[in-house]
């Protein structure tokens, strides 16, 4: 467990919209003795947030600061050396996550982001996943709106169901809220590199070995009626499919032969037409430079709804699960997907990683494999909602 480190957690990206709201939620409700400290590169910056949290919490008025940069792979090495655990909410990660990933997996530093980037996981894995493995490194992206309540959600309900045959999961996402500007630039990074994300897919797919015996599959739905949800099954191409078929592959409660769906629930069909519309020129536009740069330009790094408006903001995520003749429906639900619920997710991450009893892993691995009920009662703890709505 490295207890000799200095630190237990270290947050990378306090003084950006996300990470300030990580920091904050760490300082109402880490555990008692936490040993933690606020990374970056701007000092004044830093110690602007931790004025915030001493506001919150007296006793962090020192909370230490360190001085790292993703273009200082020294400052890097320093920090993942310093903690059990390092946190980043630092995007798009495609620029800049990978030195600090590769410096996570040298020092056996457990590593924790929000990113939702295909390319930049499968790069990853390609890259740092064998001396993570080395030195016992867990590596576990996505962990926030991107994928927690899908990876758990599809874990939550396969466990209701029987292992011992063919299973299938389809999940419903529905949410009302804003994304976050790193969310926003990340999404545009990714519309844009079509190709490389599928030259980074196919190098991972090259040495990640396949489960022995068993058929893992996530695959793309049809735009229909769903009679199970009563809306419009839009499929959704993020990166939440991936991430529930590698914990699937990994573990074999998931059953012989496993398959996931992933889509947007949506009540009427012109909001169907109307999103693939603009998805189209959406597409279109971030593949000129001109375009994608002014697309960019719209929302700055840093800006976020205030409190008021998150306080309006939702998710559910509906399952559908079927298997030994049976079938269940399941429901994950919170507050602000983007923002409130993504902080929350990633700093529980890192803490179920510093502290609680989890089962032996290394090198990439996801929240359910890592993590799994660990991770889910620390998350019904804290009022995210995981429940059985019908057998």
């Amino acid at each position: 467990m490295r207890d000799d480190r200095p630190y237990d957690l270290v947050l990378l990206g306090a003084t950006g919209f996300t990470g300030g709201l990580t920091a904050e939620y760490l300082a109402r409700h880490a555990p008692a003795g936490l040993r933690w400290a606020l990374a970056g590169r701007n000092p004044g910056k830093l110690a602007a947030v931790r004025d915030r949290l001493a506001a919150i919490d007296p006793a962090l008025a020192e909370l230490p600061l360190l001085t790292a940069d993703v273009t200082d792979p020294a400052s890097l090495r320093a920090v993942a050396e310093s903690g059990r655990v390092v946190a980043t909410t630092v995007g798009p990660y495609i620029h800049h996550g990978e030195p600090l990933v590769a410096a996570c997996a040298a020092a056996g530093t457990d590593y924790v982001d929000i990113t939702g980037e295909p390319e930049f996981v499968d790069l990853m894995y390609v890259r740092h996943h064998a001396e993570a493995v080395r030195t016992g490194a867990r590596l576990v992206h996505a962990c926030g709106f991107d994928s927690v309540p899908h990876d758990l959600g599809a874990w939550f309900t396969v466990k209701q169901l029987p292992a011992d045959g063919a299973v299938s999961v389809d999940g419903f996402v529905r949410a009302g809220g804003r994304f976050s500007a790193g969310t926003y630039h990340s999404a545009l990074t990714a519309l844009s590199r079509a190709g490389e994300t599928r030259r980074a897919a196919r190098a991972r797919r090259a040495v990640e070995p396949r489960p022995e015996g068993r058929r893992v599959r996530a695959v793309p739905g049809k735009v229909g009626r769903s009679a199970e949800i009563g809306m419009w099954a839009v499929p959704l191409p993020t990166i939440d499919p991936q991430i529930v078929r590698r914990s699937a592959a990994a573990r074999p409660e998931y059953g012989p032969d496993f398959r996931y769906r992933h889509f947007a629930a949506v009540r009427r069909l012109p909001t169907v037409l109307i999103a693939g519309a603009g998805l189209a020129g959406l597409l279109a536009l971030v593949k000129l430079p001109p375009t994608r740069r002014w697309l960019l330009g719209r929302l700055s790094s840093g800006q976020g709804p205030s409190a008021e408006q998150r306080a309006r903001s939702w998710f559910r995520v509906r399952f559908v699960g079927t298997g030994g003749g049976r079938t269940v429906h399941t429901e994950v639900a919170g507050g602000d997907p983007g923002y409130d619920e993504t902080a929350k997710m990633l700093a529980e991450s890192a803490l179920c990683l510093a502290f609680d009893d989890l089962p032996p892993t290394a090198g990439q691995v996801t929240t359910a494999t890592a993590m799994g009920d660990a991770l889910l009662d620390r998350l019904t703890r804290a009022g995210i909602t995981f429940r059985v709505l019908e057998r």
